[in-house]
This record gives C-alpha cells, structure tokens and sequence, in this order.
C-alpha cells in the first residue's frame, strides 16, 4: 500500500493483554502479578477454582496461569471453558510430579505449562507468545473491518468473492509457518500475498527478503540465495551473505521460481529440508530459520512436465497453494482498484483528477493480459496525459488496440479458451501491433524477461 495513504496512518494503541493469575500461596501469587504486569498485562488475581470460575464468568481475558492443583480443586476442571473462550490462553503451574497430568492437559486445549520453581526467562518466553497472540488477532480484527469498509486486504485490494477466498486463505496460513506456493498470472500481485502472509504472522518483526528468480544471471543466483565467501570466485572481494542468511527469522519470497536453474533446485531443496545454507566457499553449513513463500506464472505442475521445475521440489513447496485470480476474472474490482492508483496519483500532486464514465467504460471493455500491474501503468500514463479529469482519450491500451485492428475473430480467441491460450494469442498480437520488445512488455505489464520466456516458449 501507499506509504502516504491516510487510511495507513497509526492505529491507535492496542489494549494491554488481560492475565487472570491462579495461586492459593498468596506471596508467590503476588511475585508472579509484579512479573507479569511488569511485562505489560493487565492483571487480576484468585485464591482458589470457585473464584477463578466466578471471575471467567463475569469478565474476559487473554491468558488463565494457574496453578493445577488448588484447594477446592483442579484446574483442569476450567478446561471446558476453552471451548467458548477460543482468543484464552491456558498456562498450567505444576511441579515435577504433575508433569503427565500437564501434558494431558496440553492435549485438552491448554496451551502450555511451567514447572515449580518458575524460571523467569521461561515464564517470560511463554507472555510473550500471548501478547504476540493478542497483536496478531487484533491485526487480522483490523483488517476484516477494513476490507468490510474498503474492499482492501493489507496490500492487497478487491472485494470481490474470488479475492475474498484469497484473504480468507491468507489468515489461515500466516498463523503457521508452512510453505506458500502462490500461482497466477503475471501482475496479478503475488509479492503482495507474500507480503500478507508474511506481516500476519509471528515473524512480521523479522525481515521480508524478496528474491527473483527470473531477473538474475544463472551465474550469481546461487551467491545472491545462499551467499560467498571472499575470494570464493572471480570477483569475489568480499563475503556477502545470502537471502537465505538476510531472512533469517522472516520470511524468504522467490518469486518466478521456475526459473531457477535446476541444479540450484536441488541445492534449494536441501535447505529447505535442513534448514541450512553454506556459501560459496564455506566450509561449514550456516543454520536458518526461514519461511518461505515461493511463486510462479506457470502452471506448476506443467512447468515439472517442461523439465522446469523438480517434482521434489514442487512437493516441498506446494503445502499451501494460494491461486490470484487474473483481473479479468474479477471484473467487480476494477473500479476500485483503479480509483486507488488515481488516488494516490493526486494525493502527490495536489490534484482531484476521477475517472470519467466513458473512461471507465474503456477499462471494463479491456482484457487486462497484464492484470493490476497493466492497470497500474495505464493509471499513471493517463494521470500525466489528462489536464483535469482523466476521459477515455487519455488510456493508453496498446493490446485493446491491437485486438481492435484485427478483431476478436481474426485473433481467434472465443469462449472456452484456457487462460494459457487467451494469454499467448494477446502477447503475440500486443507484440505484432506494438513491433517492438521492451514497449510491448511495459503495455503488458510484464517485465522485459517474463516476455522473452513467453516467447521462448510459443516457439517450442
């Protein structure tokens, strides 16, 4: 999103976190309320299960740590209250001779347990993870509400069904740290649903580190994945450390995947098992907490058949597949997405520069090869060429004009077509309007490699 949009300005502070504190020692129960609040909770305290009980019934809150065996009972009698309190989390104090009766109650939905005496750094880990919690639910609260009110999703804008289903994916997976295969068509977005996953997740403080594949030389993709040592190769004058090394405890993004060499696809698949890298010239492998989102243009499964992508490879990426919509295919969203680039257009110049009807209707008549980074460009062109409201005159859509010329007929595209083919025919046709390369890949939308490999692979 726009760094200047008003709608990304500072949320307001978040509520501390709520801590219900169970002990019938009552000067360890007052040590344990000075660490907690210490470490930002608001707190309250009970002596015993009834009163523990009474207080969940009248009042909310983000963590119950209690100690298990009480004088009028135990705690695992509260375990049935988790089932309407999802947001509570459960933290058992026991001692040594407990444990198993603990580690029952993990299995009953408590979240975890710490053993008598409390080691602070323990205890402190375990807050930690709640406030954590708390911040990512009040996130994914904040986010619902916004594309409620604005058909936008963090980076990402629609309100359409198809683009929904997306979200809803989105807030499943980040909460975990498996794999993200993203699929769609070129400048449908996928950076922005890594981008997602990723500031949702328990690693948004960590690092983005965005990687791709297709936009760098055979010859130095391994140095700028894994990294080198000095004096490694030729021209090797320094160590650099890998994207591999520079995610560390983010999140690692490889976009256009597939073009990865396959011998690297090997070496990436190793560290993506191992959870370890070794540069160039290193002697010993490097240990990475990594997560990785990766992303193609292809058809994943086809790119295997093409001898582009390892079948191993595709399986330990392909955890959880996430497929954009092109924009053509989510027609309900063009308005919106358009009067977004427009906006930000004239918050910069100090314009109120909207659309036309004619202009809009121009929009919704185009098929978008080049999805919302096509749009975007359109956008901006028109922003510059209209002197005040942006008229139909003013969109340049060299592939609209293209298909004009010769007609749906000539150009051969009906209904039915996959998208592959209705792809091929318009970048063909853009290119045979256009007659040259690099402008035929900015109409698109489409960078100037992506459009060689197209063409590499129309000619067979």
């Amino acid at each position: 999103m726009d760094p200047q949009d008003p709608q990304n300005s500072p949320e307001p502070r978040a509520a501390r976190p709520r801590a219900l504190l169970v002990d019938d020692e009552a000067m360890h129960l007052e040590a344990m309320r000075a660490l907690v609040e210490r470490q930002g909770f608001d707190t309250r305290t009970a002596g015993s299960l009834g009163e523990a009980r009474k207080i969940l019934q009248e009042d909310g809150f983000d963590l119950l740590l209690t100690d298990l065996q009480l004088p009028d009972g135990s705690s695992l009698e509260l375990l049935p209250l988790l089932e309407d309190r999802p947001a509570m989390d459960l933290v058992l104090v026991t001692g040594h001779a407990s444990i198993d009766t603990a580690v029952q109650a993990l299995r009953g939905g408590a979240t975890d347990y710490l053993t008598k005496p409390i080691e602070v750094a323990r205890l402190e880990k375990v807050l930690s993870h709640v406030q954590r919690a708390v911040r990512l639910r009040g996130q994914v609260g904040a986010l619902r509400d916004e594309l409620r009110r604005l058909g936008r999703f963090g980076p990402m804008i629609g309100a359409s069904s198809a683009m929904q289903a997306v979200y809803d994916q989105v807030l499943k997976v980040a909460r975990t740290d498996a794999t993200v295969f993203v699929t769609g068509d070129t400048g449908t977005g996928k950076e922005l649903v890594a981008q997602a996953v990723h500031e949702l997740s328990a690693r948004a403080a960590g690092p983005f580190v965005p990687l791709n594949c297709g936009a760098i030389s055979p010859n130095l993709i391994e140095s700028e994945l894994f990294g080198h040592e000095k004096g490694s190769f030729t021209g090797a004058t320094d160590r650099h450390a890998g994207c591999f090394e520079r995610a560390d405890g983010g999140t690692l993004f490889l976009d256009e995947v597939t073009e990865m060499p396959p011998e690297l696809q090997v070496k990436l698949l190793r560290a993506l098992e191992s959870s370890e890298v070794q540069r160039i010239g290193g002697k010993s492998p490097l240990p990475v907490d990594v997560r990785v989102v990766a992303a193609t243009n292809r058809d994943p499964r086809q790119a295997v058949a093409d001898g582009a992508l390892r079948e191993d490879l595709l399986y330990r990426l392909l955890v959880f597949p996430i497929h954009l919509p092109p924009l053509r295919a989510r027609e309900e969203d063009l308005d919106l997405i358009a009067d977004h680039f427009l906006a930000q257009h004239n918050r910069r110049a100090g314009t109120h520069k909207e659309l036309t009807r004619a202009a809009r209707e121009r929009l919704r008549n185009h098929t978008w090869p080049g999805n919302v980074r096509e749009l975007k460009n359109v956008i901006e062109r028109a922003f510059i060429m209209a002197d005040t409201d942006v008229d139909a005159e003013c969109l340049s859509l060299a592939g609209a004009a293209a298909v004009a010329n010769g007609g749906d007929e000539n150009l051969g595209i009906r209904v039915g077509m996959s998208n592959a083919e209705v792809e091929r025919i318009l970048t063909l046709a853009t290119l045979d309007h256009v007659g040259e390369k690099k402008r035929t890949a900015e109409v698109l939308g489409i960078s100037l490699k992506t459009l060689y490999n197209r063409l590499k692979v129309y000619k067979g």
